[in-house]
């Protein structure tokens, strides 16, 4: 008996939502700075923060998806066959119709009905944009 468990693409970033960067902080051999060193003029700080708002609705969607899925194989997760719903990948498909295609393909092995899954999960979807990558601002 094989296990596998259903796959969604995104990815959560640490549980930190900003990762900051200081020139010459905790680098090997940098030393103390001198107050004439020009790199301690330019010292900056970059900040990159995620959408928490589009990540955290990703994630209520992916498990939601997983609770359904489970319902619809009657199988725990761990016991579920490999089903790939790749929500970004739905976003890029201009037409729902298409979209509905991409999903249906996805659950071809399932004995039970999709439809009602399929027509749920495309009205979660709607209004949802692609998980880019994260935005960087400059202080």
């Amino acid at each position: 008996m094989s296990t596998a468990s259903a796959e969604t693409t995104a990815q959560l970033p640490p549980a930190a939502d900003r990762v900051l960067f200081q020139p010459g902080v905790g680098c090997a051999g940098s030393g103390p700075m001198q107050r004439d060193d020009p790199v301690q003029k330019k010292q900056g700080k970059v900040t990159v923060k995620y959408d928490r708002k589009e990540l955290r609705k990703r994630l209520i969607l992916e498990e939601w998806i997983i609770e359904q899925l489970s319902e619809l194989y009657d199988c725990e997760e761990e016991e579920m066959p490999e089903v790939e719903i790749d929500i970004d990948n739905l976003l890029e498909v201009n037409s729902e119709d298409e979209r509905a295609i991409k999903l249906q393909e996805s659950l071809s092995d399932c004995y039970k009905p999709t439809d009602d899954f399929v027509r749920e999960l495309l009205g979660r979807i709607r209004g949802m944009r692609k998980l880019s990558a994260p935005q960087k601002k400059s202080f």
